[in-house]
């Protein structure tokens, strides 16, 4: 969450002073807002790496130069508003705005080139591409329009958006940072539709940033004859003038320089493990490790050994995207082959290493636009070693079905009570196309993936954006059943909040059922909760349903909690209601295990749930206790 700026003043005054101690103490407390400021302003042209690190070096130097703590510095008066703007923000936001309208001005050898227009010196990261978290649609088609506005304008629509800004304080930030004309960059700025939301978007976060490496073959070609001179340099220096033992103890240890012989095996296509056809009929287990290779390409060597030179050391050019805790690096040893084949326009190959499902896609014509999927699976058997994402598309998704599934069939979780779509899979098992749950917009459906297996057992996956879908269970966490449609009816939507967070699991319980004061209608509290696939960053949700409501409304929230889960399977959640009749309540429900409920307002009930009369703007806090007088607090 990006810190929020002190809010700008009305009356005008004399110019505020400020010194060194506040514009530090300005710039630690909203440096990311400071530095996303500066990467919003800066043009797209210098290349998101570039633009990351500039962004940071913009905002470190931010600071009075040349003057002694203490010392005071004037600046320009900033108005808007309802009162005046802390001095210390002020001045550091203005020497960021005129660093980054500096850094995009084109060199020309008539002047000396600005500090802001030439590479920063700090800070500096070697051997990294750093990069912000992909956004979405919207997110880039903003981005593109403001790479065609002047660097003014495209300071004017941030000022607008971000710093929230009238007409007036942009002119005099903009005035003082440089610009010869703001009211041309005003008006071009109001070329491009308001949709200010995006810019807290983690599209434009340069503090929380994707690492990849850099060309390492162009880079190894780079330094190949500096480091083998480098190399002969020491080792004729240690044999001249190093006795005895020469470099020293180092053990069984190969030199630094030997290959290692497993990480060449890796890259070798021949070398990588199949399971035999049938191997899971005979196996003490289901996992990924008795998937047969499947798929027309599996005999083409030359598909594979792409794949694995691209998944050992990826271009600049290769899309590589990775689940929340699941390392991308190059494999351990030879990896197992799932499938290789063509699937809609692309070449897929799916490996499997132990811990990690790779996916490598390439277009059918030529290899470029490469894309590298990890995801990890240490663990998964059964249910959730069932089906691999091949191929998304139009909104579409293809699943690669395990050999036990013998029948699969897309179910809409918002229906439970229409028909089950059987889905055609062929002689590989990959399924035909259909459409995924979306990830944008109203949600008025949520397909699911039913598969039956070999035993007659019901499984029901659901694709949250990952090559492994999450599978969706019900019932107490200690002990949960597949789940049904009618499940989740009123739950599925929540599920958007979860995608691509690495999700193992999603369970949905519902832990009370109460009657609703003055209608007598009935309502139930349900906790969904996903566990992934890295322990951490599970995340637990309480939502209050009403039979007539389509969906469920949200009452509480934790994200690595135990609460909800099998090591503490209890919860407590509230939510102010308001009856037809015009009356408000504060209603609770804890799980079976809580007693007695007790409001903040000295209302206490026997049992797990609770209805007090309150006001609409009362603040109210709901605590509950068990059977041996532990004190129960709120899922939050």
């Amino acid at each position: 969450m990006q810190s929020q700026p002190p809010q700008s003043a009305s009356a005008p005054g004399p110019a505020p002073v400020v010194d060194v101690e506040q514009a530090e103490a300005a710039l630690v407390e909203h440096y990311p807002r400071l530095v996303r400021l500066a990467y919003l302003v800066l043009p797209p042209s210098l290349g998101r790496n570039r633009r990351v690190l500039t962004a940071h070096a913009l905002t470190q130097r931010s600071l009075p130069r040349g003057r002694k703590p203490g010392v005071a510095v004037a600046i320009p008066a900033q108005q808007g508003g309802g009162h005046r703007r802390d001095p210390g923000y002020t001045y550091v936001r203005l020497q960021v705005v005129r660093g980054a309208l500096d850094a995009g001005l084109p060199l020309t050898w008539r002047s000396w080139p600005r500090r802001a227009q030439l590479p920063p010196l700090l800070p500096q990261v070697r051997g990294l591409r750093l990069f912000p978290r992909s956004g979405g649609a919207d997110e880039l088609a903003l981005d593109q329009r403001l790479a065609k506005l002047s660097g003014a304008a495209r300071a004017a629509y941030v000022l607008r958006g971000l710093e929230a800004l009238d007409d007036a304080g942009v002119r005099m930030v903009l005035t003082a940072a440089g610009c010869d004309d703001p009211d041309d960059a005003l008006a071009e700025a109001d070329a491009v539709e308001a949709r200010y939301a995006l810019l807290a978007s983690p599209e434009f976060d340069p503090c929380s940033l994707h690492a990849r490496p850099t060309d390492l073959m162009r880079r190894r070609q780079h330094l190949k004859a500096a480091g083998v001179a480098a190399l002969a340099t020491l080792v004729c220096g240690a044999l001249l003038g190093l006795p005895g033992d020469g470099w020293g103890p180092d053990g069984a240890a190969a030199p630094p320089y030997a290959q290692n012989p497993a990480a060449q095996a890796a890259l070798d296509p021949g070398k990588l493990t199949v399971a035999a056809t049938g191997a899971w009929r005979r196996s003490a287990r289901t996992d990924f490790s008795v998937w047969p290779a499947r798929g027309g390409l599996v005999d083409d060597k030359a598909l594979l050994r792409r794949a694995l030179a691209v998944w050992a050391r990826p271009g600049e050019s290769v899309q590589v995207s990775a689940t929340p805790g699941t390392p991308s690096g190059a494999p351990p040893g030879p990896a197992q082959l799932l499938y290789a084949g063509e699937v809609d326009a692309a070449r897929v190959v799916l490996l499997y290493d132990g811990l990690r499902i790779v996916r490598y896609a390439e277009p059918k014509e030529g290899t470029s636009g490469a894309a590298l999927d990890f995801a990890r699976v240490d663990g998964a058997s059964g249910p959730e070693a069932s089906a691999l994402v091949v191929n998304r598309a139009d909104g579409n998704v293809r699943y690669l079905t395990a050999p036990w599934v013998r029948s699969a069939a897309v179910r809409d979780l918002l229906k439970p009570a229409g028909q089950a779509l059987a889905l055609r899979r062929d002689a590989d098992g990959v399924t035909e196309p259909f459409a995924g749950p979306a990830q944008s917009g109203r949600c008025t459906s949520w397909n699911a993936l039913r598969m039956r297996d070999h035993s007659g057992a019901v499984r029901m996956v659901t694709d949250l954006g990952e090559l492994t879908p999450a599978r969706l269970t019900a019932g107490r966490p200690e002990g949960p059943r597949e789940a049904a449609p009618a499940d989740w009816t009123k739950s599925a939507c929540s599920l958007a909040s979860v995608r691509s967070h690495g999700v193992r699991s999603v369970n949905s319980w519902a832990y009370a059922r109460q009657t609703l004061p003055e209608t007598g209608a009935p309502a139930q509290w349900v906790c969904t909760r996903a566990e992934t696939w890295r322990g951490a960053g599970s995340r637990s949700l309480a939502q209050f349903q009403t039979a007539d409501g389509p969906t469920g409304a949200v009452a509480a929230k934790a994200e690595d909690s135990p609460a909800c889960g099998p090591r503490e399977p209890r919860v407590l959640a509230g939510v102010r209601w308001k009856s037809p009749g015009g009356n408000w309540y504060l209603l609770g429900a804890g799980s079976k295990d809580v007693t007695s409920l007790t409001a903040s307002g000295g209302d206490q009930v026997q049992g797990n749930v609770l209805a007090v009369r309150t006001e609409r703007t009362a603040r109210a806090r709901l605590t509950g206790t068990l059977a041996d007088g532990t004190k129960v607090p709120t899922l939050r």
